[in-house]
């Protein structure tokens, strides 16, 4: 049949981030599918999540609206029945829409999700809270019937297994499949990362990112399995492309890669994430397929809720006016575009806290007087954070309430203000940081929690 509608796969990772890739300078050989991929369709290479929190990342890359708007600012919260997913507007357009692997959006944890809850999409095999219902070799999933499922493999080979018999199964018609591993986020009841066994103690030792060498956290125990996962990632990213090939749909499936969020190893709080860090925020991103193929690198900063626009947009079903990212597609095609040159981020549960980032400056605020599980948001707000990311790309300098950069935070705050009223929140007060010596503004491993 003459296809006339691209095939769209979305292959999500959990908690990756974006310097385990080799074309962000990582030099253990991790990725080399995702660098073919970056090398030869459009590399997004300043790409950022939204809410680096794993529930409502996902509700922004669903929705293409930020968190305080789908509703899901924690995890937690469910994803409101009424809200259009990007599986909605596939199905009106034709399409078989699938969903495999971590949800999160339902809030029945162990409990198979209602179809209710499901998102729209009409192919399911996949656990709410797969982190709880799986181990590394012991993959359990819910079908449609909500029936348990136990896949043979390790956890990652399973669901890519599970993802080539979809794509076999519906090759001769229009499908949007949303692949969501768990990998490399850690199994939460042990907190670590179990690689599969052949790499279990390869990547042990051998590379630390800078901002985790001077910080320490936990990334010389983890980093190694972490690193493993990632590894065993990108062979399944090889083997969903290498089965599109073989079935004659390589040209005609576009293909997204990214992450929900990053990882810094608690070294910036207590965990791994709820930060503004670029550890935190800054994802791998890549594109490949229809007008992406050869797109080459993208510079501009981009942002997780402007990839359901650019998937509908790719797939020629145009972008709804309520989301609140917008396409990359033209930035792609080098059409004129306005594109802002800044991202915004929400944070939760570790603070109420909100940031924005330019090419070169990082400007963070933190709500004193809100609760991070229960608010949305705040009113009140005090500067937390301002770095220089030319300088200081590794965010060991904390440059808030320095006299000599207090014209950068008043910009910046003026900015983050606009971003804020611009995604339907109040405009708050943002008090000044008081002032820091030289002394306090290094970060140092015993003030990393802080």
């Amino acid at each position: 049949m003459t296809r006339r509608q691209p095939n769209v796969i979305v292959f999500f990772t959990d908690q990756q981030r974006w310097d385990t890739t080799g074309v962000h300078g990582n030099p253990l050989g991790l990725t080399p599918n995702f660098d073919r991929l970056a090398k030869y369709g459009t590399h997004l290479e300043y790409a950022f999540t939204c809410q680096p929190v794993c529930g409502p990342a996902r509700s922004c890359l669903q929705t293409g609206l930020y968190a305080t708007e789908t509703g899901c600012f924690t995890n937690g919260i469910p994803l409101r029945e009424e809200l259009p997913t990007m599986a909605h507007y596939f199905n009106e357009a034709g399409y078989d829409t699938g969903y495999i692997g971590k949800w999160h959006l339902a809030v029945t944890r162990t409990e198979p999700v209602p179809e209710r809850l499901r998102g729209g999409y009409r192919y399911w095999l996949a656990a709410d809270a797969l982190e709880h219902t799986s181990d590394a070799y012991d993959t359990v999933l819910f079908d449609n019937a909500g029936a348990p499922v136990k896949l043979p493999g390790y956890r990652v080979d399973a669901m890519t297994d599970a993802a080539i018999r979809y794509i076999d199964e519906r090759k001769d018609r229009p499908f949007f499949l949303f692949l969501s591993y768990l990998e490399p986020h850690h199994q939460n009841r042990r907190d670590d990362y179990p690689a599969p066994d052949v790499y279990r103690d390869m990547y042990t030792s051998r590379w630390v990112p800078p901002d985790l060498a001077a910080l320490g956290g936990t990334a010389h125990q983890q980093l190694g399995g972490y690193y493993g996962m990632v590894k065993r990632l990108d062979e399944a990213l090889g083997r969903v492309t290498d089965a599109l090939k073989s079935l004659g749909l390589s040209e005609d499936t576009i293909i997204l890669f990214t992450s929900d969020h990053g990882s810094h190893f608690k070294t910036r709080n207590d965990e791994y994430k709820r930060s503004c860090h670029e550890s935190s925020i800054r994802v791998p991103a890549a594109l490949y397929g229809g007008c992406f193929t050869g797109g080459g690198t993208i510079r501009e900063l981009v942002s997780l809720v402007d990839f359901p626009p650019t998937l509908l947009d790719a797939a020629g079903l145009g972008a709804p006016e309520h989301m609140q990212g917008r396409s990359i597609a033209p930035l792609v095609r080098r059409e004129a575009a306005e594109w802002p040159d800044d991202v915004f981020v929400q944070i939760s549960e570790s603070q109420v806290g909100r940031a924005v980032r330019t090419k070169r400056w990082k400007y963070g605020v933190t709500a004193p007087d809100a609760d991070p599980l229960r608010d949305p948001g705040a009113d009140r707000y005090v500067e937390e954070y301002l770095y220089d990311l030319h300088a200081d790309p590794y965010e060991l300098t904390n440059l808030a309430g320095a006299a000599s950069h207090r014209h950068v935070a008043d910009r910046l705050r003026e900015r983050l203000v606009a971003r804020m009223v611009a995604a339907g929140e109040r405009a708050p007060v943002i008090e000044s940081a008081p002032p820091r010596t030289a002394a306090q503004r290094k970060a140092a491993p015993e003030e990393a929690h802080e």
